[in-house]
């Protein structure tokens, strides 16, 4: 099988588990970061949601603890070739760079890692998006009633019909804007740290795994914040796509960041984020598993 396989099933696999772990934690932090562009919650059919706890409680009440999981099947559809291109993409394109030492030529090092990081993501956002929007939809229902798509085709299908082809890629200039500092920091933050870790590639497995933890969860809330503005700018965008465009409260990217700092506040563009950070877990166990498989197949460099 060649390396490219290999790195492809290797982070489809590890990301398909990670993502079905933490699907609960991802739910909230969807709920809670595209609330106030739900027509129910503004429309004042459904109570705000005030926290974390506020609304795995409610979720819990109002929709029965498997709708937790509500889009999860989506989002594996659509992370499976997300993070398998991502890390395919990313030892092809890394490759391409010139060899960079550590110790002598740190920034070097670091910026072909962030550089290959994000690249890679960028690549692979495009190719998957409308998997994206649907996820980010389905996972947005909020209240006891009818569910406003009944999965994934008929999210799709009710989009195109009513927004035309382009409306399931809203927010895709923002969601590539955003992707390239993420997936730059974290790919780039857990290579680099990945080559100071004493530990690496210890005999001892407990050792090893722990310190390859260590540095993807570093990597992983790092990223997170440092992209999660561009990532509520693209979930609020989304938000809106099957309407016509003349109903649309946001006009764009850059319309959207003006209207959400002005009349919500700066801060606003980081809701969610404590639950994001928590969501990190996830992320951080899917950098380890392909580690490890990919070490384990042979190919781990």
């Amino acid at each position: 099988m060649s390396d490219f396989m290999i790195n492809f099933l290797a982070g489809g696999t590890s990301g398909a588990f990670a993502k079905t772990c933490t699907a609960p934690i991802e739910r909230v932090k969807l709920l809670i970061q595209t609330q106030d562009a739900n027509p129910k919650i503004i429309s004042g059919e459904v109570k705000r949601y005030t926290g974390i706890v506020d609304c795995f409680t409610r979720v819990s009440q109002e929709q029965g603890t498997k709708a937790f999981w509500r889009g999860n099947f989506t989002n594996i559809l659509r992370y499976f070739p997300t993070q398998a291109f991502n890390f395919a993409f990313k030892d092809g394109i890394k490759a391409m760079f010139p060899k960079a030492d550590k110790n002598t030529e740190f920034m070097k090092f670091f910026m072909i890692n962030v550089a290959s990081g994000g690249l890679a993501g960028a690549g692979s956002l495009c190719i998957v998006y409308p998997l994206d929007y649907a996820r980010t939809r389905l996972a947005s229902d909020v209240g006891t009633g009818k569910q406003q798509f009944s999965g994934l085709g008929d999210c799709l299908k009710k989009t195109v019909a009513n927004g035309g082809i382009k409306s399931v890629y809203n927010g895709i200039g923002v969601s590539v804007m955003g992707i390239i500092p993420y997936r730059g920091a974290y790919f780039g933050l857990f290579d680099t740290l990945s080559g100071y870790n004493p530990y690496q590639k210890s005999e001892n497995g407990l050792q090893r795994a722990g310190s390859k933890f260590a540095c993807a969860q570093t990597s992983a809330i790092m990223a997170g914040y440092a992209s999660y503005p561009f990532d509520t700018v693209r979930r609020r965008l989304q938000m809106q796509s099957e309407k016509p465009e003349s109903e649309w409260v946001y006009k764009g990217t850059a319309d959207c960041f003006s209207k959400i700092m002005k009349d919500e506040g700066t801060s606003s563009l980081f809701k969610g984020a404590g639950a994001n950070a928590l969501r990190t877990v996830g992320a951080a166990l899917v950098l380890v598993l392909y580690s490890e498989i990919t070490a384990a197949m042979g190919t781990d460099s």
